[in-house]
């Protein structure tokens, strides 16, 4: 056997390999004769088929084996030798050559990228900085309290969160249009269900009152025949109903989960929640930054192979949500152009975080995985079960202990960034609007 390696460009390499027909032909022959000893064939005896016979059926079939496995032998050698680090899978090409002892072929595959990691001195990340008080627990109730409102009936002009029931028909050039018009529709004001124009015509009346008004479609709007055109609309409405919000009591307590309805007990438990997820939000937006940084710091080539199986993954991926959420993907072709950037982002960070993993020594401990694993528990009501679900399969474990090590490597980066903390707003930081 022998074999060379000659550079292409940045991360693809070739590789010449050579083996030896005979060895082929004897490998061959040696397989053909065990093949022989099982085979049952009509008119012999089981195990006594003559070889001719055993070569002329199978030899293609042996021949062809035996090279696969010689050629994977040979070219895991090498790169073992030589100390590439192959990513993806080879390409062989046979050679045309006048030799007739050995069968030359091209072994052409790209290798992992060798880099130092960049200088991150200069790397910037702002910080969010919230410290979770009553004030935040507060406008937290009230948003559980918004979630459970009910609606009982106003003598009164409708105004902005009312509940209203009306009937209404729509007109354009005179004529009915499709989808115009409804009986006994039930939608609240300033949730944005019908068009601003139409929502302003409601405000202000009263139950049992109809009125007539002229409403001009955006010019984006979705349904194209009605894009732009002014249409007539009639209304009646039927019924105005005030907003009630539940009182924060043992009742609400309860329908909180707290089962003794201790309202101060299920604050504690409202501000718990909230500081981990404020936490989660928090780690999330620096991760992100983090991630931002070590790209920016580290511009790699990254092999196309690594790529090309990452989208598939993610290709992959959509299908099974699509699936489950009951689509058919059959009659939405789903294009691997969609994944591309993606993809290249994310074995891009890849190859970037091993790097640093491997030269900072940022493998995740043990201590870290379990500590991890008993705050996600906290959160629900029987929190050893969680642990021990988590600790019954390993590969549960290997989920929490990847997060484990982006977060080693998130403090190795803050280590070295220019780090500034800014106070936080809880609305945004929450993504609720103001």
């Amino acid at each position: 056997m022998e074999a060379t390696t000659v550079q292409a460009n940045e991360l693809e390499r070739r590789v010449e390999l050579s083996i030896a027909i005979a060895n082929v032909e004897k490998e061959m022959e040696q397989r053909l004769k065990r093949m022989g000893k099982n085979m049952k064939m009509p008119g012999f005896r089981p195990g006594k088929v003559p070889f001719n016979i055993v070569k002329q059926q199978y030899g293609d079939q042996a021949r062809h084996e035996v090279l696969a496995e010689e050629l994977d032998r040979v070219f895991g050698e090498t790169v073992t030798e030589q100390k590439i680090r192959v990513a993806g899978y080879p390409r062989i090409e046979p050679k045309t050559t006048e030799s007739t002892t050995h069968l030359e072929f091209t072994a052409i595959f790209e290798t992992y990228p060798e880099f130092a990691l960049g200088d991150l001195s200069t790397a910037e990340v702002e910080r969010p900085v919230l410290e979770v008080s009553a004030a935040e627990v507060d406008k937290t109730l009230d948003i559980l309290r918004k979630q459970r409102v009910s609606y009982e009936t106003a003598d009164r002009v409708a105004t902005k969160d009312d509940r209203v029931v009306i009937d209404f028909l729509g007109k354009k050039d005179g004529e009915p249009f499709q989808g115009g018009s409804a009986n006994d529709y039930p939608f609240v004001l300033g949730q944005g269900m019908m068009l601003p124009d139409f929502e302003k015509a409601v405000e202000g009346a009263k139950a049992g009152e109809s009125k007539t008004f002229d409403l001009t479609f955006p010019a984006d709007y979705f349904a194209k025949d009605l894009a732009g055109q002014t249409v007539q609309f009639e209304i009646t409405v039927k019924q105005v109903q005030a907003p009630k919000l539940p009182e924060v009591d043992a009742e609400f307590a309860k329908s909180m989960g707290v089962a003794d309805g201790d309202v101060e007990k299920m604050r504690a438990e409202i501000e718990g929640n909230l500081k981990r997820e404020v936490k989660r939000r928090i780690e999330s937006q620096v991760k992100e930054q983090v991630m931002e940084a070590l790209l920016k710091t580290n511009p790699i080539t990254v092999p196309n192979a690594l790529v090309e199986m990452e989208v598939q993954r993610l290709m992959q991926a959509a299908r099974q949500d699509m699936e489950q959420r009951g689509m058919q993907t059959k009659d939405f072709p789903i294009q691997p152009e969609w994944f591309a950037d993606q993809a290249k982002r994310r074995v891009t960070l890849g190859l970037i975080l091993a790097e640093a993993v491997k030269t900072e020594k940022l493998q995740a401990t043990p201590e870290q995985v379990r500590a991890m694993v008993e705050e996600t528990a906290a959160s629900y009501e029987q929190p050893e079960e969680v642990i021990r679900w988590y600790y019954a399969q390993p590969q549960r474990l290997q989920e929490v202990e990847g997060v484990a090590i982006e977060n080693n490597v998130v403090a190795w980066v803050l280590g070295k960034a220019k780090v500034t903390d800014k106070a936080a707003v809880f609305d945004e930081l929450m993504g609720q609007k103001q």
